[in-house]
């Protein structure tokens, strides 16, 4: 399986060839599958999971005149035969993974059983990561809560991290989890993103201090392009690997 993990979707150019490159085909003759679980703990989460389905919110995926489009919902998985949904997944030249938060769609990506479906796929299906997404992958993940999840699931520990901004010091909870083991790298999307001002280059240094994996650090014009063992920047933002 090939993986383009992106901080916001397919943002320029660069990110959009290297997506076409990835399937082997135009985008117009390439069926995929969203999956908008991720969003659902963030208030609001199913207007944006409407919107992200539809192609109407600011992350360009869904919208990008794919030859046909379905929606793949975690959540519903355990409850329906394995083999149902398995041959749609089977079947999709890209699966699209919506972002929100990641500790959430990991536990889902287990307990649905996708996780251990993955390595099973097609070498040239392309898992497309938008933030929470490109940040489940890896092995072992942080992630950042302003307050404690809403969500249930388990974690492999917490601890409070205090960040500086312009607006003064802040104060975040950075929770590890497991992630679904397609690449052995962790990563921070938002870099130097004035919503996400944990991700500014000194905090994300900070952040991945605390992982115990190489990590990168990517802006919303850049993405990592994973086949095989080839692990690539595609960018025309910035971005930045610590502890390589």
């Amino acid at each position: 399986m090939r993986l383009l993990l992106t901080s916001s979707g397919i943002t320029n150019p660069t990110i959009h060839n290297a997506l076409v490159g990835l399937l082997g085909k135009p985008i117009a003759e390439s069926s995929a599958l969203l999956v908008p679980t991720a969003i659902y703990p963030f208030p609001g989460g199913a207007g944006m999971a409407w919107r992200a389905i539809c192609g109407k919110s600011k992350s360009p995926l869904s919208d990008l005149g794919w030859k046909s489009m379905g929606v793949l919902e975690l959540t519903a998985l355990p409850t329906i035969d394995a083999e149902v949904w398995a041959s749609d997944v089977r079947d999709a030249d890209a699966l699209l993974f919506w972002g929100g938060d990641p500790v959430y769609l990991s536990y889902w990506m287990r307990q649905s059983g996708l996780t251990d479906l993955l390595p099973s796929l097609r070498p040239e299906a392309v898992y497309v990561g938008v933030s929470a997404a490109s940040i489940a992958a890896a092995t072992t993940f942080g992630e950042t809560y302003r307050e404690a999840p809403s969500h249930r699931c388990e974690v492999l520990g917490s601890e409070e991290i205090r960040f500086d901004s312009a607006q003064g010091e802040i104060r975040r909870t950075l929770v590890k989890a497991q992630g679904a083991g397609l690449v052995d790298f962790a990563l921070i999307p938002h870099l130097d993103n004035e919503h996400h001002p944990d991700a500014s280059l000194a905090n994300a240094e900070r952040w991945a201090e605390r992982l115990p994996l190489p990590t990168y650090a990517i802006d919303d014009q850049t993405a990592i392009r994973v086949v095989d063992d080839t692990v690539e920047v595609v960018s025309e933002g910035h971005w930045r690997l610590f502890g390589r």
